[in-house]
């Protein structure tokens, strides 16, 4: 599980930072099965699967929040046999992922009511925590129209429709990544989620930076969701992920080279709020 999980980070299947962080997590879960004579043993095999899985995609911030975070209290619990150190990690998995899982619908839940009925509303990529977000604001009864980007390369913004489209309440419109401008002016608020927060950056899937400073520059809010787990201190360098020029264009690229960047830098100075379960930010 460990090894096919590391696989599916490396290769993006699973986009969402925060899905990524509790897939990563429950992975660990396997090695409580394996033989191992001693604590110190069993210590040493965590830690290195852990350090497997963090360097499956060093972009995502969660994750290593995450397996940092399991790891030390692990060790925190100073378990006396192997027995012990088991049960110690699977509390220490079960206690992250409940933690991940609880801050999303919290944020949620904070975000929604900044969509009034009626709103319509721009959505970039397929953040997990921005499709609860407008689950919610359905559920309580809210309607209002969804223009969701392509968000290539890998065309997330198309789960996004089809998510939303088996939904009433909502008309969704999809639309090509470069028509955002086009259609800013009919918004009231874009909604996006993010990597991670470090200083005054917010880091999120390509495409942000330009779609919200667009925002900014003809006045509408540009809302950023996400758990507070993804405001990151010190430790965590951000290190964008360059993936395949295939994902691009199928055909070779002859005489020029295909940049394909998965993250983009997004100043917090040109949102209106970041919102987590702890609060709503505004700038």
């Amino acid at each position: 599980m460990i090894d096919e999980t590391v696989r599916q980070i490396e290769e993006m299947e699973t986009q969402s930072s925060s899905i990524v962080a509790v897939k990563a997590a429950r992975a660990l879960q396997e090695l409580t099965d394996r033989e191992c004579h001693t604590v110190e043993d069993f210590v040493r095999l965590v830690e290195r699967n852990s350090s497997a899985l963090q360097r499956a995609n060093r972009s995502h911030a969660p994750l290593y929040t995450t397996q940092q975070r399991i790891v030390s209290d692990l060790k925190d619990a100073d378990p006396d046999t192997v027995e012990a150190a088991r049960t110690a990690l699977l509390a220490a998995i079960d206690e992250v992922v409940t933690e991940v899982e609880s801050s999303k619908e919290r944020a949620a839940e904070r975000a929604a009511t900044l969509i009034d009925d009626g709103d319509t509303l721009l959505v970039h990529e397929n953040s997990s925590t921005v499709m609860a977000t407008l689950t919610q604001a359905l559920d309580d009864g809210k309607v209002f129209d969804v223009y969701a980007t392509e968000s290539r390369p890998h065309f997330l913004g198309r789960r996004t429709a089809r998510q939303l489209g088996a939904r009433e309440g909502v008309d969704v419109t999809l639309i090509v990544d470069g028509a955002a401008g086009h259609y800013l002016p009919e918004c009231d608020r874009v909604f996006t989620g993010m990597n991670c927060l470090i200083e005054d950056t917010v880091y999120n899937r390509i495409g942000t930076y330009p779609i919200v400073a667009t925002a900014n520059d003809v006045g509408v809010p540009a809302t950023v969701v996400g758990s507070s787990s993804k405001f990151i201190g010190g430790g965590f360098t951000f290190t964008n992920s360059y993936r395949s020029a295939s994902e691009v264009m199928l055909e070779p690229a002859e005489g020029f080279e295909v940049a394909n960047p998965g993250y983009d830098a997004t100043p917090t100075r040109l949102l209106d709020t970041v919102v987590t379960e702890n609060g709503i930010l505004e700038f």
